[in-house]
Protein backbone atom coordinates (compact mmCIF):
# COMPACT_ATOMS: atom_id res chain seq x y z
CA UNK A 1 0.00 0.00 0.00
CA UNK A 2 1.13 3.77 -0.54
CA UNK A 3 1.38 5.79 2.50
CA UNK A 4 -2.37 6.99 1.90
CA UNK A 5 -3.49 4.18 2.08
CA UNK A 6 -4.35 3.34 -2.12
CA UNK A 7 -3.08 0.14 -3.70
CA UNK A 8 0.77 0.43 -4.73
CA UNK A 9 -0.25 -0.25 -8.38
CA UNK A 10 2.30 -2.68 -10.74
CA UNK A 11 1.46 -3.90 -13.71
CA UNK A 12 2.91 -7.47 -12.76
CA UNK A 13 0.00 -7.36 -9.69
CA UNK A 14 -2.84 -7.47 -12.29
CA UNK A 15 -1.28 -9.69 -14.90
CA UNK A 16 -1.95 -13.11 -15.55
CA UNK A 17 0.63 -15.37 -16.30
CA UNK A 18 0.46 -18.09 -18.90
CA UNK A 19 3.58 -20.73 -18.38
CA UNK A 20 4.87 -22.66 -21.79
CA UNK A 21 7.04 -25.62 -21.85
CA UNK A 22 8.29 -25.39 -25.51
CA UNK A 23 8.70 -28.88 -26.08
CA UNK A 24 5.41 -29.84 -25.58
CA UNK A 25 3.80 -26.61 -26.38
CA UNK A 26 3.53 -26.59 -30.59
CA UNK A 27 5.05 -28.46 -32.74
CA UNK A 28 5.55 -26.23 -36.49
CA UNK A 29 7.85 -28.72 -38.31
CA UNK A 30 6.92 -32.55 -37.53
CA UNK A 31 9.81 -33.14 -35.45
CA UNK A 32 7.52 -34.43 -32.91
CA UNK A 33 9.55 -31.31 -30.49
CA UNK A 34 7.29 -28.19 -30.12
CA UNK A 35 9.33 -25.08 -30.92
CA UNK A 36 9.38 -21.21 -31.17
CA UNK A 37 7.33 -21.03 -34.58
CA UNK A 38 4.82 -23.24 -33.02
CA UNK A 39 4.21 -20.87 -29.98
CA UNK A 40 3.88 -17.62 -32.44
CA UNK A 41 1.23 -19.85 -33.97
CA UNK A 42 -0.48 -19.91 -31.19
CA UNK A 43 -0.28 -16.44 -29.87
CA UNK A 44 -3.94 -15.31 -31.13
CA UNK A 45 -5.21 -17.95 -28.59
CA UNK A 46 -3.22 -16.49 -25.93
CA UNK A 47 -4.77 -13.46 -26.35
CA UNK A 48 -8.09 -14.71 -26.58
CA UNK A 49 -8.03 -16.76 -23.41
CA UNK A 50 -6.51 -13.10 -21.82
CA UNK A 51 -3.40 -14.03 -20.58
CA UNK A 52 -0.75 -10.70 -20.29
CA UNK A 53 2.06 -12.62 -19.51
CA UNK A 54 4.00 -15.39 -21.02
CA UNK A 55 6.89 -16.92 -18.97
CA UNK A 56 8.77 -19.35 -21.32
CA UNK A 57 10.46 -22.42 -19.84
CA UNK A 58 14.57 -22.53 -21.30
CA UNK A 59 14.65 -22.49 -24.44
CA UNK A 60 18.63 -21.91 -24.62
CA UNK A 61 20.98 -23.69 -26.66
CA UNK A 62 21.35 -27.12 -24.29
CA UNK A 63 22.38 -30.82 -24.32
CA UNK A 64 18.74 -31.40 -22.56
CA UNK A 65 20.19 -33.67 -19.95
CA UNK A 66 17.23 -32.10 -18.03
CA UNK A 67 15.39 -30.57 -20.70
CA UNK A 68 16.89 -27.25 -21.40
CA UNK A 69 17.63 -26.80 -17.50
CA UNK A 70 21.22 -27.76 -18.21
CA UNK A 71 22.33 -24.60 -20.41
CA UNK A 72 25.44 -24.66 -23.12
CA UNK A 73 25.07 -21.44 -24.14
CA UNK A 74 23.12 -18.49 -22.26
CA UNK A 75 22.94 -16.51 -25.29
CA UNK A 76 22.24 -19.06 -27.98
CA UNK A 77 18.73 -20.78 -28.49
CA UNK A 78 18.27 -24.37 -28.74
CA UNK A 79 18.30 -25.67 -32.61
CA UNK A 80 15.53 -27.76 -31.76
CA UNK A 81 13.39 -25.12 -30.78
CA UNK A 82 14.38 -22.67 -33.76
CA UNK A 83 16.99 -19.85 -34.30
CA UNK A 84 17.26 -16.29 -32.37
CA UNK A 85 15.26 -14.95 -34.90
CA UNK A 86 12.58 -17.29 -34.48
CA UNK A 87 13.02 -16.07 -30.82
CA UNK A 88 13.01 -12.25 -31.75
CA UNK A 89 9.63 -12.71 -33.74
CA UNK A 90 7.49 -14.42 -31.04
CA UNK A 91 8.86 -11.57 -28.80
CA UNK A 92 7.67 -8.83 -31.39
CA UNK A 93 3.84 -11.22 -32.20
CA UNK A 94 3.56 -11.18 -27.88
CA UNK A 95 4.31 -7.61 -27.77
CA UNK A 96 2.19 -6.45 -31.06
CA UNK A 97 -0.84 -8.35 -28.77
CA UNK A 98 -0.16 -6.37 -25.58
CA UNK A 99 1.48 -9.87 -24.02
CA UNK A 100 5.31 -9.96 -21.82
CA UNK A 101 7.57 -11.83 -22.06
CA UNK A 102 9.33 -13.59 -19.09
CA UNK A 103 12.90 -15.72 -19.67
CA UNK A 104 14.00 -18.53 -17.13
CA UNK A 105 16.84 -17.31 -15.40
CA UNK A 106 19.06 -20.93 -14.64
CA UNK A 107 21.98 -19.57 -12.89
CA UNK A 108 22.82 -21.82 -9.59
CA UNK A 109 24.48 -24.27 -12.34
CA UNK A 110 25.48 -24.70 -16.06
CA UNK A 111 25.81 -27.43 -18.34
CA UNK A 112 28.62 -29.73 -18.30
CA UNK A 113 29.04 -29.03 -21.67
CA UNK A 114 29.11 -25.32 -21.10
CA UNK A 115 32.28 -23.02 -21.84
CA UNK A 116 32.75 -22.24 -18.43
CA UNK A 117 32.96 -25.58 -16.74
CA UNK A 118 34.95 -27.07 -19.61
CA UNK A 119 37.86 -23.95 -19.14
CA UNK A 120 37.63 -24.81 -15.65
CA UNK A 121 37.97 -28.99 -15.89
CA UNK A 122 41.41 -27.94 -17.64
CA UNK A 123 42.26 -25.45 -14.79
CA UNK A 124 42.58 -22.42 -17.73
CA UNK A 125 43.25 -19.15 -16.12
CA UNK A 126 40.75 -17.64 -14.66
CA UNK A 127 38.48 -20.01 -14.70
CA UNK A 128 39.51 -22.34 -12.16
CA UNK A 129 37.23 -21.65 -9.76
CA UNK A 130 33.89 -20.94 -11.68
CA UNK A 131 32.34 -24.37 -10.06
CA UNK A 132 33.07 -26.36 -6.86
CA UNK A 133 36.13 -28.52 -6.96
CA UNK A 134 36.94 -30.58 -4.15
CA UNK A 135 39.70 -33.29 -3.41
CA UNK A 136 37.91 -36.28 -1.86
CA UNK A 137 39.23 -39.32 0.02
CA UNK A 138 39.54 -42.88 -0.76
CA UNK A 139 37.90 -45.94 0.48
CA UNK A 140 39.76 -49.58 1.92
CA UNK A 141 39.71 -50.54 -1.69
CA UNK A 142 41.72 -47.35 -2.70
CA UNK A 143 38.71 -45.76 -4.86
CA UNK A 144 37.38 -42.06 -4.89
CA UNK A 145 35.06 -41.39 -2.30
CA UNK A 146 33.34 -37.67 -2.55
CA UNK A 147 34.27 -35.15 -0.44
CA UNK A 148 30.83 -34.78 1.70
CA UNK A 149 27.41 -36.99 1.79
CA UNK A 150 25.06 -34.31 -0.19
CA UNK A 151 22.59 -35.58 -2.10
CA UNK A 152 21.44 -35.04 -5.76
CA UNK A 153 17.99 -34.02 -6.42
CA UNK A 154 18.01 -36.57 -9.69
CA UNK A 155 19.33 -39.06 -7.07
CA UNK A 156 22.60 -40.55 -6.08
CA UNK A 157 25.63 -38.33 -4.93
CA UNK A 158 26.03 -34.74 -5.62
CA UNK A 159 28.83 -35.24 -6.33
CA UNK A 160 31.14 -36.13 -9.53
CA UNK A 161 34.56 -37.37 -9.89
CA UNK A 162 36.35 -35.69 -13.09
CA UNK A 163 38.96 -38.03 -14.20
CA UNK A 164 40.60 -34.85 -16.26
CA UNK A 165 40.76 -32.45 -13.52
CA UNK A 166 40.97 -35.25 -11.07
CA UNK A 167 39.00 -33.48 -8.62
CA UNK A 168 35.15 -33.94 -7.69
CA UNK A 169 32.87 -31.18 -8.86
CA UNK A 170 29.46 -30.36 -7.16
CA UNK A 171 25.93 -30.87 -8.96
CA UNK A 172 22.98 -30.47 -6.74
CA UNK A 173 20.84 -31.86 -10.19
CA UNK A 174 22.12 -33.55 -12.75
CA UNK A 175 26.07 -34.97 -13.21
CA UNK A 176 25.57 -32.67 -16.47
CA UNK A 177 24.66 -29.84 -14.19
CA UNK A 178 27.74 -28.05 -12.02
CA UNK A 179 26.58 -26.03 -9.44
CA UNK A 180 28.70 -22.40 -10.32
CA UNK A 181 30.88 -20.78 -7.41
CA UNK A 182 28.47 -17.56 -6.77
CA UNK A 183 31.33 -16.67 -4.36
CA UNK A 184 33.82 -15.55 -7.26
CA UNK A 185 33.32 -12.20 -8.07
CA UNK A 186 33.67 -13.07 -11.81
CA UNK A 187 30.55 -15.50 -11.90
CA UNK A 188 28.74 -13.17 -10.47
CA UNK A 189 29.91 -10.51 -13.13
CA UNK A 190 28.74 -13.31 -15.70
CA UNK A 191 25.44 -13.72 -14.46
CA UNK A 192 25.22 -10.12 -14.81
CA UNK A 193 26.38 -9.54 -17.82
CA UNK A 194 24.15 -12.40 -19.46
CA UNK A 195 20.83 -11.04 -17.58
CA UNK A 196 21.61 -7.44 -19.01
CA UNK A 197 22.00 -8.99 -22.53
CA UNK A 198 18.74 -10.40 -22.26
CA UNK A 199 17.13 -7.12 -21.06
CA UNK A 200 18.74 -4.92 -23.71
CA UNK A 201 16.83 -7.69 -25.98
CA UNK A 202 13.61 -6.43 -24.91
CA UNK A 203 11.98 -9.20 -22.17
CA UNK A 204 9.65 -8.09 -19.44
CA UNK A 205 11.63 -10.31 -16.99
CA UNK A 206 12.64 -13.38 -15.49
CA UNK A 207 11.74 -16.43 -13.73
CA UNK A 208 14.49 -17.48 -11.48
CA UNK A 209 15.39 -21.05 -11.52
CA UNK A 210 16.20 -23.03 -8.14
CA UNK A 211 17.82 -19.57 -7.02
CA UNK A 212 17.94 -20.43 -2.86
CA UNK A 213 20.64 -22.95 -3.78
CA UNK A 214 23.58 -20.38 -4.88
CA UNK A 215 25.09 -19.76 -1.72
CA UNK A 216 26.68 -22.69 -0.08
CA UNK A 217 28.22 -22.43 3.21
CA UNK A 218 32.16 -22.50 4.04
CA UNK A 219 33.89 -26.08 4.40
CA UNK A 220 30.49 -27.75 2.80
CA UNK A 221 29.65 -30.06 5.92
CA UNK A 222 27.86 -32.99 5.71
CA UNK A 223 24.16 -32.66 6.15
CA UNK A 224 22.17 -34.62 9.15
CA UNK A 225 18.49 -33.89 9.24
CA UNK A 226 16.71 -36.92 7.50
CA UNK A 227 15.30 -35.49 4.43
CA UNK A 228 16.16 -36.18 0.95
CA UNK A 229 18.12 -35.01 -0.79
CA UNK A 230 20.59 -35.87 1.82
CA UNK A 231 22.42 -32.12 3.00
CA UNK A 232 19.37 -29.94 1.49
CA UNK A 233 18.99 -28.69 5.17
CA UNK A 234 22.74 -26.91 4.78
CA UNK A 235 23.09 -25.99 1.28
CA UNK A 236 19.59 -24.21 0.68
CA UNK A 237 19.12 -20.27 2.02
CA UNK A 238 23.21 -20.56 2.30
CA UNK A 239 24.74 -17.48 4.20
CA UNK A 240 25.36 -15.03 1.43
CA UNK A 241 22.44 -15.10 -0.55
CA UNK A 242 21.20 -12.66 0.57
CA UNK A 243 24.66 -10.53 -0.81
CA UNK A 244 24.35 -12.42 -3.73
CA UNK A 245 20.72 -11.23 -4.92
CA UNK A 246 20.67 -8.21 -4.06
CA UNK A 247 23.74 -7.44 -5.68
CA UNK A 248 22.43 -8.84 -8.71
CA UNK A 249 19.19 -6.75 -8.58
CA UNK A 250 21.24 -3.53 -8.22
CA UNK A 251 23.20 -4.03 -11.21
CA UNK A 252 20.44 -5.52 -12.92
CA UNK A 253 16.81 -5.56 -12.26
CA UNK A 254 16.29 -2.42 -10.57
CA UNK A 255 17.13 -0.29 -14.17
CA UNK A 256 14.56 -1.84 -16.06
CA UNK A 257 10.33 -2.27 -15.30
CA UNK A 258 10.28 -5.92 -15.47
CA UNK A 259 8.77 -8.99 -13.09
CA UNK A 260 11.16 -10.92 -11.22
CA UNK A 261 9.56 -14.33 -9.81
CA UNK A 262 12.17 -16.49 -8.06
CA UNK A 263 11.28 -20.32 -7.12
CA UNK A 264 12.52 -21.05 -3.79
CA UNK A 265 11.59 -24.20 -2.20
CA UNK A 266 12.13 -24.43 1.79
CA UNK A 267 11.34 -20.71 2.11
CA UNK A 268 8.76 -19.68 5.09
CA UNK A 269 6.60 -16.53 5.11
CA UNK A 270 8.37 -15.18 7.97
CA UNK A 271 11.91 -15.33 5.41
CA UNK A 272 10.05 -14.57 2.27
CA UNK A 273 10.39 -10.59 3.51
CA UNK A 274 13.82 -10.70 3.51
CA UNK A 275 13.74 -11.45 -0.20
CA UNK A 276 11.30 -8.95 -1.53
CA UNK A 277 10.43 -5.64 -2.65
CA UNK A 278 13.15 -2.73 -2.08
CA UNK A 279 13.59 -3.53 1.78
CA UNK A 280 14.79 -6.93 0.74
CA UNK A 281 17.07 -8.68 -2.21
CA UNK A 282 14.46 -6.52 -5.05
CA UNK A 283 12.59 -9.50 -6.03
CA UNK A 284 8.82 -9.36 -6.81
CA UNK A 285 7.73 -12.47 -5.92
CA UNK A 286 8.45 -15.71 -5.03
CA UNK A 287 7.30 -19.14 -5.66
CA UNK A 288 7.20 -20.98 -2.32
CA UNK A 289 6.23 -24.40 -1.81
CA UNK A 290 4.52 -24.89 1.46
CA UNK A 291 1.34 -26.10 -0.51
CA UNK A 292 3.17 -27.86 -2.97
CA UNK A 293 3.96 -30.42 0.01
CA UNK A 294 1.01 -30.58 1.85
CA UNK A 295 0.47 -34.14 0.26
CA UNK A 296 3.96 -35.69 0.56
CA UNK A 297 6.41 -37.13 3.01
CA UNK A 298 8.65 -34.65 5.43
CA UNK A 299 11.74 -36.70 4.21
CA UNK A 300 10.79 -35.19 0.82
CA UNK A 301 9.08 -35.57 -2.54
CA UNK A 302 10.22 -39.03 -3.70
CA UNK A 303 9.84 -41.17 -0.28
CA UNK A 304 7.02 -43.41 -0.84
CA UNK A 305 5.47 -43.73 2.43
CA UNK A 306 3.09 -40.88 3.73
CA UNK A 307 2.65 -39.55 0.33
CA UNK A 308 -1.34 -38.62 -1.39
CA UNK A 309 -3.21 -37.66 2.10
CA UNK A 310 -4.20 -34.21 2.54
CA UNK A 311 -6.46 -32.15 4.95
CA UNK A 312 -8.45 -28.66 3.12
CA UNK A 313 -7.87 -27.23 6.95
CA UNK A 314 -4.34 -27.49 6.65
CA UNK A 315 -3.93 -26.37 3.26
CA UNK A 316 -6.62 -23.16 4.04
CA UNK A 317 -3.72 -22.37 7.00
CA UNK A 318 -0.88 -22.70 4.75
CA UNK A 319 -2.66 -20.48 2.26
CA UNK A 320 -3.89 -17.60 4.98
CA UNK A 321 -0.63 -17.52 6.35
CA UNK A 322 0.88 -16.51 2.73
CA UNK A 323 -2.22 -14.35 2.18
CA UNK A 324 -1.78 -12.41 6.24
CA UNK A 325 1.42 -12.37 6.99
CA UNK A 326 3.94 -11.75 4.09
CA UNK A 327 3.31 -7.97 4.81
CA UNK A 328 1.59 -5.07 2.67
CA UNK A 329 4.70 -4.80 0.35
CA UNK A 330 5.28 -7.98 -0.37
CA UNK A 331 3.27 -9.67 -2.99
CA UNK A 332 2.42 -13.67 -3.67
CA UNK A 333 3.03 -15.51 -6.95
CA UNK A 334 -0.19 -18.21 -6.90
CA UNK A 335 0.47 -21.19 -8.67
CA UNK A 336 -1.59 -25.05 -8.28
CA UNK A 337 1.08 -26.80 -10.93
CA UNK A 338 4.14 -26.09 -13.63
CA UNK A 339 6.65 -28.28 -15.03
CA UNK A 340 7.42 -30.02 -11.95
CA UNK A 341 3.91 -30.70 -11.16
CA UNK A 342 1.49 -33.52 -11.32
CA UNK A 343 -1.86 -32.24 -13.35
CA UNK A 344 -3.98 -29.74 -10.72
CA UNK A 345 -7.10 -31.41 -11.29
CA UNK A 346 -5.48 -34.89 -10.57
CA UNK A 347 -4.06 -33.42 -7.53
CA UNK A 348 -6.69 -31.23 -6.02
CA UNK A 349 -9.37 -31.77 -7.90
CA UNK A 350 -11.36 -35.23 -8.92
CA UNK A 351 -10.20 -35.60 -12.51
CA UNK A 352 -13.05 -37.88 -13.43
CA UNK A 353 -16.75 -37.76 -12.12
CA UNK A 354 -16.31 -34.12 -11.21
CA UNK A 355 -13.45 -33.24 -13.62
CA UNK A 356 -15.22 -30.07 -15.35
CA UNK A 357 -16.07 -28.45 -11.75
CA UNK A 358 -13.01 -29.25 -10.10
CA UNK A 359 -10.96 -27.79 -12.51
CA UNK A 360 -13.17 -24.99 -12.38
CA UNK A 361 -13.33 -24.46 -8.89
CA UNK A 362 -9.45 -24.70 -8.74
CA UNK A 363 -9.13 -21.77 -11.20
CA UNK A 364 -11.61 -19.74 -9.39
CA UNK A 365 -9.44 -20.43 -6.49
CA UNK A 366 -6.33 -18.90 -8.57
CA UNK A 367 -8.02 -16.11 -9.91
CA UNK A 368 -9.78 -14.68 -6.70
CA UNK A 369 -6.73 -14.91 -3.71
CA UNK A 370 -4.53 -12.33 -3.29
CA UNK A 371 -1.02 -12.46 -5.53
CA UNK A 372 -0.44 -13.00 -9.47
CA UNK A 373 -1.99 -15.87 -10.97
CA UNK A 374 0.16 -18.80 -12.85
CA UNK A 375 -1.84 -20.55 -15.48
CA UNK A 376 0.23 -23.44 -16.39
CA UNK A 377 -0.57 -25.14 -20.56
CA UNK A 378 -3.44 -27.43 -20.01
CA UNK A 379 -5.14 -26.33 -17.05
CA UNK A 380 -7.00 -24.32 -19.14
CA UNK A 381 -8.91 -27.19 -20.25
CA UNK A 382 -8.68 -29.02 -17.39
CA UNK A 383 -5.98 -31.66 -18.62
CA UNK A 384 -5.06 -34.68 -16.23
CA UNK A 385 -2.35 -36.91 -15.59
CA UNK A 386 -1.23 -39.82 -17.40
CA UNK A 387 -0.47 -43.54 -16.57
CA UNK A 388 3.20 -44.19 -16.77
CA UNK A 389 2.83 -48.22 -16.84
CA UNK A 390 6.60 -49.00 -17.44
CA UNK A 391 9.74 -46.93 -16.17
CA UNK A 392 10.45 -46.77 -20.30
CA UNK A 393 7.66 -44.65 -20.20
CA UNK A 394 9.08 -42.14 -17.83
CA UNK A 395 11.36 -39.09 -19.60
CA UNK A 396 11.78 -37.11 -16.35
CA UNK A 397 15.46 -37.52 -14.79
CA UNK A 398 14.51 -36.78 -11.50
CA UNK A 399 11.67 -39.08 -11.01
CA UNK A 400 14.10 -41.86 -12.80
CA UNK A 401 16.83 -41.29 -10.31
CA UNK A 402 14.14 -41.55 -7.47
CA UNK A 403 13.07 -45.05 -8.54
CA UNK A 404 16.50 -46.08 -9.18
CA UNK A 405 17.57 -45.04 -5.62
CA UNK A 406 14.32 -46.59 -3.78
CA UNK A 407 15.07 -49.87 -5.80
CA UNK A 408 18.83 -49.85 -4.81
CA UNK A 409 17.86 -49.02 -0.79
CA UNK A 410 16.01 -52.52 -1.10
CA UNK A 411 12.44 -49.77 -0.59
CA UNK A 412 11.03 -51.63 -3.69
CA UNK A 413 11.76 -54.24 -6.15
CA UNK A 414 10.26 -53.09 -9.07
CA UNK A 415 8.96 -50.21 -10.88
CA UNK A 416 5.37 -52.08 -10.53
CA UNK A 417 6.24 -51.27 -6.44
CA UNK A 418 6.24 -47.91 -7.34
CA UNK A 419 3.85 -47.28 -10.07
CA UNK A 420 0.70 -45.77 -8.21
CA UNK A 421 3.38 -43.39 -6.34
CA UNK A 422 5.22 -42.12 -9.59
CA UNK A 423 1.71 -41.81 -11.33
CA UNK A 424 1.15 -39.24 -8.05
CA UNK A 425 4.21 -37.37 -8.05
CA UNK A 426 6.19 -37.51 -11.50
CA UNK A 427 6.68 -34.55 -14.05
CA UNK A 428 6.20 -36.17 -17.00
CA UNK A 429 2.46 -35.86 -16.17
CA UNK A 430 3.03 -31.79 -17.31
CA UNK A 431 5.19 -32.47 -19.87
CA UNK A 432 2.76 -34.60 -22.34
CA UNK A 433 2.03 -32.54 -25.37
CA UNK A 434 -0.44 -29.66 -25.29
CA UNK A 435 -4.00 -31.46 -26.10
CA UNK A 436 -4.93 -28.68 -29.11
CA UNK A 437 -7.79 -31.19 -31.19
CA UNK A 438 -9.07 -34.96 -31.58
CA UNK A 439 -6.97 -35.22 -34.54
CA UNK A 440 -3.84 -37.31 -34.64
CA UNK A 441 -1.42 -36.68 -31.68
CA UNK A 442 -3.75 -34.27 -30.66
CA UNK A 443 -2.66 -31.58 -33.29
CA UNK A 444 0.31 -30.88 -31.41
CA UNK A 445 2.73 -32.75 -34.35
CA UNK A 446 2.34 -33.98 -37.30
CA UNK A 447 5.34 -36.72 -36.58
CA UNK A 448 6.16 -38.91 -33.53
CA UNK A 449 5.80 -36.77 -30.30
CA UNK A 450 8.91 -36.60 -28.29
CA UNK A 451 6.36 -37.47 -25.07
CA UNK A 452 3.60 -40.23 -25.35
CA UNK A 453 0.10 -38.29 -25.87
CA UNK A 454 -2.25 -38.91 -22.81
CA UNK A 455 -4.96 -41.04 -24.23
CA UNK A 456 -8.03 -38.75 -23.52
CA UNK A 457 -6.90 -35.99 -25.97
CA UNK A 458 -10.24 -37.21 -28.11
CA UNK A 459 -12.59 -35.77 -25.55
CA UNK A 460 -10.32 -32.99 -23.72
CA UNK A 461 -8.92 -30.87 -26.08
CA UNK A 462 -8.77 -26.84 -27.12
CA UNK A 463 -10.93 -27.77 -30.53
CA UNK A 464 -13.93 -29.11 -28.22
CA UNK A 465 -13.32 -26.37 -25.06
CA UNK A 466 -13.11 -23.26 -27.02
CA UNK A 467 -16.78 -24.72 -29.03
CA UNK A 468 -18.36 -25.16 -25.84
CA UNK A 469 -19.77 -22.05 -24.07
CA UNK A 470 -19.50 -24.22 -20.75
CA UNK A 471 -16.16 -25.88 -20.70
CA UNK A 472 -13.29 -25.29 -18.50
CA UNK A 473 -11.72 -22.69 -21.25
CA UNK A 474 -14.20 -20.49 -21.54
CA UNK A 475 -14.72 -20.57 -17.78
CA UNK A 476 -11.01 -19.50 -17.44
CA UNK A 477 -11.25 -16.85 -19.92
CA UNK A 478 -14.56 -15.43 -18.09
CA UNK A 479 -12.72 -15.54 -14.69
CA UNK A 480 -9.30 -14.19 -16.20
CA UNK A 481 -11.83 -11.12 -17.47
CA UNK A 482 -13.35 -10.59 -14.03
CA UNK A 483 -9.94 -10.28 -12.48
CA UNK A 484 -9.33 -7.54 -14.94
CA UNK A 485 -12.19 -6.07 -14.09
CA UNK A 486 -12.61 -5.84 -10.02
CA UNK A 487 -9.41 -4.07 -8.50
CA UNK A 488 -10.64 -6.11 -4.82
CA UNK A 489 -9.48 -9.03 -6.47
CA UNK A 490 -6.12 -7.76 -7.58
CA UNK A 491 -5.31 -5.60 -4.24
CA UNK A 492 -8.17 -6.34 -2.02
CA UNK A 493 -7.24 -7.86 1.72
CA UNK A 494 -7.66 -11.05 1.75
CA UNK A 495 -9.91 -12.94 5.18
CA UNK A 496 -10.18 -16.02 6.06
CA UNK A 497 -13.81 -17.81 7.19
CA UNK A 498 -14.49 -21.22 8.54
CA UNK A 499 -10.86 -22.13 8.98
CA UNK A 500 -11.65 -25.29 10.51
CA UNK A 501 -14.22 -26.81 7.98
CA UNK A 502 -13.17 -30.23 5.68
CA UNK A 503 -15.17 -28.85 2.65
CA UNK A 504 -15.43 -25.23 2.49
CA UNK A 505 -13.04 -22.72 1.71
CA UNK A 506 -14.48 -19.54 2.15
CA UNK A 507 -12.92 -16.36 2.28
CA UNK A 508 -13.76 -12.54 1.71
CA UNK A 509 -11.71 -9.48 -0.42
CA UNK A 510 -12.15 -6.43 0.47
CA UNK A 511 -10.71 -2.91 -1.22
CA UNK A 512 -12.15 0.19 0.82
CA UNK A 513 -16.19 -0.47 0.77
CA UNK A 514 -15.86 -3.00 -1.77
CA UNK A 515 -16.00 -6.59 -0.55
CA UNK A 516 -16.38 -9.97 -2.51
CA UNK A 517 -16.82 -13.79 -0.93
CA UNK A 518 -16.08 -16.43 -2.78
CA UNK A 519 -17.25 -19.77 -1.56
CA UNK A 520 -15.86 -23.10 -2.65
CA UNK A 521 -17.16 -26.68 -1.79
CA UNK A 522 -13.94 -28.25 -2.24
CA UNK A 523 -15.13 -31.83 -2.05
CA UNK A 524 -17.69 -34.70 -4.09
CA UNK A 525 -19.74 -34.32 -1.47
CA UNK A 526 -23.25 -31.71 -1.29
CA UNK A 527 -22.65 -29.71 2.14
CA UNK A 528 -24.94 -27.10 3.46
CA UNK A 529 -23.78 -23.65 3.92
CA UNK A 530 -23.62 -21.84 7.65
CA UNK A 531 -26.53 -20.04 8.54
CA UNK A 532 -24.38 -17.38 9.14
CA UNK A 533 -21.13 -16.87 6.98
CA UNK A 534 -21.62 -13.48 6.49
CA UNK A 535 -23.78 -10.39 7.86
CA UNK A 536 -24.34 -8.70 4.73
CA UNK A 537 -26.57 -10.06 1.69
CA UNK A 538 -24.83 -10.95 -1.84
CA UNK A 539 -25.88 -8.07 -4.34
CA UNK A 540 -24.91 -10.22 -6.92
CA UNK A 541 -23.29 -13.89 -8.57
CA UNK A 542 -19.88 -12.27 -10.26
CA UNK A 543 -19.29 -15.90 -11.25
CA UNK A 544 -20.10 -19.62 -10.78
CA UNK A 545 -19.30 -22.98 -12.11
CA UNK A 546 -22.63 -24.13 -11.68
CA UNK A 547 -25.59 -22.43 -13.83
CA UNK A 548 -28.24 -22.02 -10.98
CA UNK A 549 -25.75 -21.10 -8.11
CA UNK A 550 -27.46 -20.51 -5.10
CA UNK A 551 -28.20 -16.13 -4.91
CA UNK A 552 -27.22 -16.46 -1.24
CA UNK A 553 -25.02 -18.18 0.06
CA UNK A 554 -25.70 -19.06 3.94
CA UNK A 555 -27.94 -21.77 4.94
CA UNK A 556 -27.96 -23.26 1.10
CA UNK A 557 -26.26 -26.06 0.17
CA UNK A 558 -23.37 -26.20 -2.20
CA UNK A 559 -22.97 -28.87 -4.68
CA UNK A 560 -19.77 -31.06 -5.49
CA UNK A 561 -17.03 -28.63 -6.15
CA UNK A 562 -19.20 -25.75 -6.52
CA UNK A 563 -17.67 -22.54 -6.85
CA UNK A 564 -19.07 -19.06 -6.42
CA UNK A 565 -18.21 -15.77 -6.17
CA UNK A 566 -20.10 -12.96 -4.85
CA UNK A 567 -20.44 -9.20 -4.61
CA UNK A 568 -21.54 -8.33 -1.20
Amino acid sequence: MNTDGSPDHQWWKEAVVYQIYPRSFNDSDGDGVGDLQGITERVEYLADLGVDVIWLCPVYDSPNADNGYDIGDYRSIMPEFGTMADWEALLAELHAHDIRLLMDLVVNHTSDEHEWFQRSRRREDGYEDYYYWRDGDVDEDGEPVPPNNWGSFMGGSAWTYDELREQWYLHLFDEKQPDLNWRNPDVRDEVASLVEWWLEKGIDGFRIDAINYISKPEGLPDGTADREPKGVEVFSHGPRIHDYLRELYDRTFANYDVLTVAEMSDTTVDMAGDYLGEDGDGLDMIFHFEHMDVDISPRGRFDPDGWGEWSLPEFKEIMTRWQTELGEDAWNAQYLGNHDQPRIVSRFGDDEEYRVESAKLLATFLMTVRGTPFVYQGEEIGMTNDDFERLEDLDDPMTVGAIEDLIDAGRADSYEDLRAFVNYVSRDHARTPMQWSDAANAGFTTGEPWLALNENYPEINVEAARADEDSVWNYYRRLIDLRHDEEVLVYGEYELLLPDHEQLYAYTRTLDDETVLVVLNWSGESVAVDADLVEESPTAVLRSNYDDAPAVPSGQEFRPYEAVVYRL
